[in-house]
């Protein structure tokens, strides 16, 4: 005979961080012939605690009802029922904020605002990180008062009030972008990125991504990856790199063209504007690459990153402020170019992270001097996926694919070249 059950209940108690479950006591308990449970004969002792699941963000409260099942089919049916109710309070949690009142003591010690509300809620999960940025973004009230700023002093006797957003549905929605496709069949697309696009929705860009353009053109086109009509990205380029990408539209397809990525038997081609000259034409860059111990957002070189190797050569002069280099690649590390472009002293013109851009004081004249202000002003990194190349997964036909430089990074590189032909052409 089991004992199981459990069912969501209106909190008895107004504190939104207690979990109430009642546990059967030592007493005897008789059942009747059908093994249903005798009510008169059953007591309970309540034990509480809190708790916060953090799929949802803030608490479910739920009372513990023991039942006797008879066979597995009584279970069965129980526990559709608790999914079901469980799955409302989620989508009730969903639509809804959560605010959690907080009473600071009159004798608090002096502390910040941020370091207080995540001692108080030590066992709600949450971290004070996440506190941080639910003050940063206005969701913490002090008598009426919004404070933002998470190192702001604790005033003792106050009253605060924490609001947790309700949770956003993250699902890519499909939305009308335009697309440069340079191919397309029933397995998969390859598209001529432009700068600015982000490939995948993340914090800071819900929408408005390569993958929602995706899910709008190919609608019913794509059959499934992993049991989901959505687009498979197997390889990314960053927002403010343009060139040539490839996406699956099909299950096999997106596994051949992982499988292809991992090995590093695909073609890719990237050209850049640089910044000054490297003394080698042609060469390797072999450097392990990984996160920059300060700044995550950064990748470095690091001993004991992620091997990468990086293949240039230079294709065009453009003295004294720089040259375009093309770049193949062995692997396919996060920032690789640029890092590595930066680490032989010639970075790429308008990188605004890894970038080092030549100074007015390296000009050797007024020419030079002028042109490198309209050159530094270019607003985003000179990288250009230029050409793709591999073998279809489901066809296994070969295939090439290019893309030429964009027009921003073209009428950079003819400013570039005018200035250089001027400076050939005048006294000085």
């Amino acid at each position: 005979m089991l004992v199981f059950s459990i069912h969501n209940k209106t909190p008895p108690s107004p504190s939104p961080l207690t979990e109430i479950i009642f546990c059967p006591s030592d007493k005897d308990i008789e059942y009747s012939e059908n093994g249903s449970l005798v009510s008169d004969n059953f007591c309970c002792n309540p034990k509480t605690r809190a708790i916060t699941p953090k799929i949802i963000s803030i608490p479910i409260i739920i009372e513990a009802n023991f039942i006797i099942f008879n066979d597995l089919s009584d279970i069965d049916a129980c526990l559709l029922g608790v999914i079901s109710s469980l799955f409302d309070v989620s989508c009730m949690i969903m639509k809804n904020p959560h605010h959690i009142t907080i009473e600071c003591p009159s004798d608090q010690s002096k502390c910040r605002i941020d370091k207080f509300i995540t001692d108080h809620l030590s066992e709600s999960n949450y971290s004070r990180s996440r506190i941080k940025a639910l003050i940063q973004d206005g969701n913490l009230l002090i008598d009426d008062t919004v404070i933002d700023d998470p190192s702001a002093s604790v005033k003792p006797g106050s009253c605060y009030i924490l609001t947790i957003p309700a949770v956003i549905d993250d699902t890519p929605q499909a939305e009308d972008i335009q697309l440069d496709i340079l191919f397309e069949d029933a397995d998969l697309i390859v598209i001529n990125k432009p700068a600015g696009l982000v490939v995948h929705p993340a914090p800071g860009s819900p929408n408005g991504t390569l993958v929602n353009a995706l899910l709008y053109h190919c609608g019913e086109g794509l059959t499934g990856i992993g049991g989901v009509a959505r687009p498979g990205i197997v390889h990314r380029l960053d927002k403010e790199t343009s060139g040539v990408m490839v996406a699956a539209k099909s299950q096999h397809a997106h596994i051949g063209l992982s499988e292809l990525f991992a090995s590093h038997t695909i073609n890719r081609k990237y050209e850049a504007l640089c910044w000054g000259v490297p003394s080698a034409m042609q060469a390797t860059i072999d450097a392990p690459l990984g996160r920059h111990m300060i700044d995550r957002k950064k990748q470095t070189i690091r001993e004991n990153g992620r091997h990468a190797i990086t293949h240039y050569s230079v294709t065009k002069l453009f003295p004294p402020f720089g040259c375009r280099i093309a770049c193949t690649l062995e692997t396919g590390r996060t920032h690789q170019i640029r890092v590595h472009l930066t680490s032989i002293g010639h970075s790429i013109i308008g990188d605004s992270i890894y970038g080092r851009p030549q100074r007015v004081a390296q000009m050797p004249d007024k020419i030079s001097r002028q042109a490198l202000a309209a050159i530094r002003a270019f607003d985003r990194q000179a990288l250009h996926a230029s050409e793709l190349g591999f073998v279809h997964p489901v066809t296994h036909e070969h295939m090439d694919f290019s893309a030429p430089f964009p027009e921003d990074m073209e009428n950079l590189q003819t400013l570039i070249e005018n200035a250089v032909y001027e400076r050939g052409h005048t006294y000085i």
